[in-house]
């Protein structure tokens, strides 16, 4: 849906650009701008995505790489988890949806009731928990037995592509207010 609504965007500025007369049109510009930030900040950004070196959490904001070497679990409660010792980082864009899930997730996270093994019978987010812990114990048994000498840890970044999605927009729609 956010790729879709980019794509009516851009139909919407060249109209603007096309028809605009008048302050009111850079406003409308501005405003269809922050929408079009929004979007890509909430519905095309978020991802999680496992490479070589480890797995990275996507979120609206901010970026999570957690190397292999660090990853001691994955789960889910009302969005998949992904745990590092003692961190505990949370993956926006994968979530659950029904109370009852959520429910039944949370009583496992507390130890109450038993983990599903086959992959046909999990939800889609607690495939991908998963598949993460199945690619960890893969990528330990490869590295010498998970030996994590030298091994580096999480890192949480700013987005910097995000936030300039959101404060640009902002910016130009309150230089327009100024301007009317």
């Amino acid at each position: 849906m956010g790729w879709a609504w980019m794509a009516v965007s851009v139909l919407l500025l060249v109209d603007l650009v096309v028809r605009g007369t008048d302050m009111r049109a850079v406003v409308s510009g501005a405003v269809l701008l922050i929408t079009v930030g929004a979007a890509y900040v909430l519905a095309v950004r978020p991802k999680v995505v496992a490479t070589e070196e480890g797995v990275r959490l996507v979120n609206p904001l901010r970026e999570v790489f957690v190397p292999w070497t660090a990853f001691t679990w994955a789960d889910v409660t009302d969005v998949l988890r992904v745990h590092a010792g003692d961190q505990v980082f949370r993956s926006w864009p994968l979530r659950e949806g029904k109370r009852s899930e959520v429910r039944e997730n949370l009583r496992r996270a507390g130890g109450f009731g038993e983990d599903r093994d086959d992959p046909r019978e999990m939800r889609p987010t607690e495939r991908v928990a998963w598949i993460l812990r199945g690619e960890a114990e893969r990528r330990r048994a490869r590295s010498a037995g998970g030996a994590r000498e030298g091994a580096a840890g999480p890192t949480v970044v700013w987005a910097p592509d995000a936030v300039a999605a959101l404060a640009v927009p902002v910016v130009l729609f309150a230089g327009a207010l100024l301007l009317i």
